[in-house]
Protein backbone atom coordinates (compact mmCIF):
# COMPACT_ATOMS: atom_id res chain seq x y z
CA UNK A 1 0.00 0.00 0.00
CA UNK A 2 0.86 3.54 -1.03
CA UNK A 3 1.69 5.57 2.15
CA UNK A 4 -0.93 9.15 1.84
CA UNK A 5 0.93 12.18 3.04
CA UNK A 6 -1.50 14.28 5.10
CA UNK A 7 -3.53 17.22 2.89
CA UNK A 8 -4.04 20.64 4.73
CA UNK A 9 -7.12 19.61 5.85
CA UNK A 10 -6.28 16.55 7.52
CA UNK A 11 -3.37 18.96 9.34
CA UNK A 12 -5.53 21.36 10.27
CA UNK A 13 -7.91 19.04 11.57
CA UNK A 14 -5.03 17.60 13.51
CA UNK A 15 -4.03 20.83 15.03
CA UNK A 16 -7.31 21.41 15.88
CA UNK A 17 -8.36 18.43 17.67
CA UNK A 18 -4.68 16.66 18.44
CA UNK A 19 -3.87 18.98 21.22
CA UNK A 20 -7.29 18.67 22.57
CA UNK A 21 -6.76 15.17 23.59
CA UNK A 22 -3.25 14.94 24.05
CA UNK A 23 -3.61 17.52 27.11
CA UNK A 24 -6.38 15.38 28.43
CA UNK A 25 -4.54 12.23 28.02
CA UNK A 26 -1.06 14.06 29.91
CA UNK A 27 -3.41 15.41 32.94
CA UNK A 28 -5.05 11.96 33.26
CA UNK A 29 -1.43 10.81 33.61
CA UNK A 30 -0.64 13.57 35.65
CA UNK A 31 -3.88 12.66 37.72
CA UNK A 32 -3.07 8.69 38.37
CA UNK A 33 1.02 9.30 39.03
CA UNK A 34 2.91 7.97 42.24
CA UNK A 35 4.44 11.10 42.03
CA UNK A 36 7.62 11.89 44.26
CA UNK A 37 9.78 14.94 44.80
CA UNK A 38 13.40 15.24 45.17
CA UNK A 39 15.57 18.59 45.05
CA UNK A 40 12.42 20.46 45.42
CA UNK A 41 14.87 22.25 47.99
CA UNK A 42 16.69 24.47 44.96
CA UNK A 43 13.99 26.48 42.79
CA UNK A 44 12.49 27.27 46.24
CA UNK A 45 15.61 28.69 47.82
CA UNK A 46 16.16 30.78 44.35
CA UNK A 47 12.43 32.17 44.82
CA UNK A 48 12.47 32.67 48.47
CA UNK A 49 15.79 35.19 47.66
CA UNK A 50 13.39 37.04 44.85
CA UNK A 51 14.74 35.10 41.76
CA UNK A 52 13.65 33.50 38.59
CA UNK A 53 14.39 30.47 37.36
CA UNK A 54 15.99 28.74 34.21
CA UNK A 55 14.35 25.25 33.94
CA UNK A 56 16.37 22.67 32.12
CA UNK A 57 15.84 19.62 31.28
CA UNK A 58 16.25 17.00 28.27
CA UNK A 59 13.99 16.92 25.29
CA UNK A 60 13.09 13.43 26.23
CA UNK A 61 12.03 13.87 29.66
CA UNK A 62 9.31 16.75 28.15
CA UNK A 63 6.21 15.30 28.26
CA UNK A 64 5.22 15.00 32.18
CA UNK A 65 7.17 18.43 32.78
CA UNK A 66 4.55 20.80 32.49
CA UNK A 67 3.53 19.05 35.55
CA UNK A 68 6.11 19.70 37.82
CA UNK A 69 5.26 22.93 39.18
CA UNK A 70 1.50 23.65 38.42
CA UNK A 71 0.52 27.20 38.43
CA UNK A 72 3.76 28.91 38.35
CA UNK A 73 3.73 31.60 35.51
CA UNK A 74 6.69 30.16 33.07
CA UNK A 75 7.72 30.82 29.36
CA UNK A 76 9.17 28.08 27.06
CA UNK A 77 10.99 28.33 23.96
CA UNK A 78 9.54 26.04 20.91
CA UNK A 79 11.01 25.63 17.36
CA UNK A 80 9.20 27.58 13.88
CA UNK A 81 8.86 24.22 12.60
CA UNK A 82 5.60 22.60 11.55
CA UNK A 83 5.32 20.30 14.61
CA UNK A 84 6.01 23.50 16.83
CA UNK A 85 2.87 24.43 16.13
CA UNK A 86 1.16 21.43 17.68
CA UNK A 87 3.47 21.47 20.52
CA UNK A 88 2.69 25.47 21.41
CA UNK A 89 -0.98 24.87 21.19
CA UNK A 90 -0.38 22.05 23.83
CA UNK A 91 1.41 23.79 25.92
CA UNK A 92 -0.26 27.08 25.87
CA UNK A 93 -3.30 25.46 26.79
CA UNK A 94 -1.29 23.71 29.50
CA UNK A 95 -0.60 27.27 30.87
CA UNK A 96 3.04 28.41 29.29
CA UNK A 97 3.66 31.42 27.60
CA UNK A 98 5.68 30.66 24.24
CA UNK A 99 8.24 32.01 22.58
CA UNK A 100 8.69 30.51 19.13
CA UNK A 101 12.62 30.22 17.53
CA UNK A 102 15.24 27.66 17.40
CA UNK A 103 19.12 28.11 16.09
CA UNK A 104 18.25 28.26 13.00
CA UNK A 105 15.05 30.74 12.35
CA UNK A 106 13.60 33.12 14.77
CA UNK A 107 16.46 32.50 17.82
CA UNK A 108 18.06 36.03 17.97
CA UNK A 109 13.80 37.50 18.84
CA UNK A 110 13.13 34.65 21.11
CA UNK A 111 15.87 34.68 23.01
CA UNK A 112 15.31 38.36 23.51
CA UNK A 113 12.09 37.55 24.83
CA UNK A 114 13.09 35.05 27.38
CA UNK A 115 15.77 37.75 28.95
CA UNK A 116 13.17 39.99 29.00
CA UNK A 117 10.42 37.17 30.90
CA UNK A 118 12.53 36.41 33.81
CA UNK A 119 13.69 40.15 34.00
CA UNK A 120 9.83 40.89 34.42
CA UNK A 121 9.63 38.06 36.87
CA UNK A 122 8.47 34.67 34.72
CA UNK A 123 10.30 31.83 35.38
CA UNK A 124 11.95 30.47 31.73
CA UNK A 125 11.74 26.57 30.60
CA UNK A 126 14.62 25.43 28.17
CA UNK A 127 15.48 22.27 26.74
CA UNK A 128 19.04 22.48 26.40
CA UNK A 129 19.34 20.06 23.28
CA UNK A 130 16.33 20.75 21.30
CA UNK A 131 14.28 20.73 19.03
CA UNK A 132 16.37 17.93 16.45
CA UNK A 133 19.50 17.18 19.11
CA UNK A 134 21.90 16.29 19.26
CA UNK A 135 20.55 14.32 21.99
CA UNK A 136 22.46 15.14 25.41
CA UNK A 137 24.38 18.06 24.39
CA UNK A 138 23.73 21.37 25.76
CA UNK A 139 24.21 24.00 23.04
CA UNK A 140 25.37 27.72 23.78
CA UNK A 141 21.71 29.57 24.21
CA UNK A 142 20.74 28.42 27.73
CA UNK A 143 24.00 29.40 29.02
CA UNK A 144 23.74 32.67 27.27
CA UNK A 145 20.46 33.17 29.08
CA UNK A 146 21.79 33.10 32.46
CA UNK A 147 24.82 34.90 31.58
CA UNK A 148 22.52 37.99 30.66
CA UNK A 149 19.49 37.57 32.79
CA UNK A 150 21.87 36.73 36.32
CA UNK A 151 19.25 34.11 36.89
CA UNK A 152 20.30 30.30 37.78
CA UNK A 153 19.87 27.53 35.64
CA UNK A 154 18.20 24.53 37.61
CA UNK A 155 18.48 21.35 36.41
CA UNK A 156 15.64 18.96 36.47
CA UNK A 157 14.18 15.61 35.23
CA UNK A 158 11.16 13.19 35.03
CA UNK A 159 11.69 9.49 35.52
CA UNK A 160 8.63 6.75 35.34
CA UNK A 161 8.40 3.39 35.80
CA UNK A 162 6.66 1.29 33.70
CA UNK A 163 7.50 3.41 30.74
CA UNK A 164 7.73 3.42 27.33
CA UNK A 165 10.61 5.13 25.55
CA UNK A 166 10.44 5.35 21.79
CA UNK A 167 13.10 5.05 19.19
CA UNK A 168 13.70 8.52 18.14
CA UNK A 169 16.70 11.05 18.46
CA UNK A 170 16.02 11.81 22.39
CA UNK A 171 14.63 8.32 23.50
CA UNK A 172 11.03 10.05 24.40
CA UNK A 173 9.87 8.97 27.55
CA UNK A 174 6.19 8.06 28.25
CA UNK A 175 4.89 6.72 31.44
CA UNK A 176 1.96 4.07 31.95
CA UNK A 177 -1.00 5.20 33.92
CA UNK A 178 -0.56 4.57 37.62
CA UNK A 179 3.29 4.91 37.02
CA UNK A 180 5.42 5.98 39.80
CA UNK A 181 6.64 9.16 38.23
CA UNK A 182 10.22 10.96 39.79
CA UNK A 183 10.95 14.48 39.30
CA UNK A 184 14.27 15.90 40.26
CA UNK A 185 15.72 18.83 40.48
CA UNK A 186 19.42 19.67 40.70
CA UNK A 187 21.93 22.75 42.72
CA UNK A 188 21.77 26.12 40.85
CA UNK A 189 24.36 27.12 38.53
CA UNK A 190 24.95 30.71 37.91
CA UNK A 191 26.57 32.23 35.56
CA UNK A 192 28.93 34.97 35.70
CA UNK A 193 28.34 37.94 33.38
CA UNK A 194 31.98 38.40 32.28
CA UNK A 195 32.15 34.49 30.65
CA UNK A 196 35.28 33.76 28.41
CA UNK A 197 33.88 31.66 25.23
CA UNK A 198 36.35 28.85 26.60
CA UNK A 199 34.45 29.39 30.18
CA UNK A 200 31.28 29.13 28.34
CA UNK A 201 32.25 25.18 27.07
CA UNK A 202 33.09 24.80 30.73
CA UNK A 203 29.54 25.50 31.83
CA UNK A 204 27.68 23.90 28.61
CA UNK A 205 29.90 20.47 29.87
CA UNK A 206 29.16 21.23 33.74
CA UNK A 207 25.19 21.47 32.99
CA UNK A 208 25.05 18.36 30.44
CA UNK A 209 26.77 16.77 33.84
CA UNK A 210 24.34 17.99 36.08
CA UNK A 211 21.34 16.97 33.64
CA UNK A 212 22.38 13.10 32.96
CA UNK A 213 23.50 13.43 36.81
CA UNK A 214 19.10 14.00 37.87
CA UNK A 215 18.20 11.94 35.05
CA UNK A 216 19.69 9.08 36.45
CA UNK A 217 18.64 9.57 39.68
CA UNK A 218 15.13 10.18 38.29
CA UNK A 219 14.81 6.70 36.59
CA UNK A 220 16.57 4.98 39.30
CA UNK A 221 14.49 6.04 42.48
CA UNK A 222 11.46 5.61 39.73
CA UNK A 223 12.46 1.72 39.12
CA UNK A 224 13.48 1.00 42.95
CA UNK A 225 12.06 3.88 44.95
CA UNK A 226 13.60 2.44 48.10
CA UNK A 227 16.79 3.33 46.31
CA UNK A 228 19.30 6.19 47.74
CA UNK A 229 18.93 9.59 46.16
CA UNK A 230 22.42 10.07 45.79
Amino acid sequence: MTARWWSPRDWAISLLLGPWISCGLMRTGAATMRRRDVGREYPDGCWAKGERVIFAFWHGRLLMMPFAYPGVTAAILISQHRDGEYITRIAERLGFTVQRGSGTRGGARAFRQLVHALKEGRDVVVTPDGPKGPSGRVKSGVVELSRLSGMAIVPAAFGAYPRIVLRSWDRFVIPYPGARGVYVWGAPLYVPPDLSKAEAARFRSLLAERLDGVTSTADRLARFPAASEA
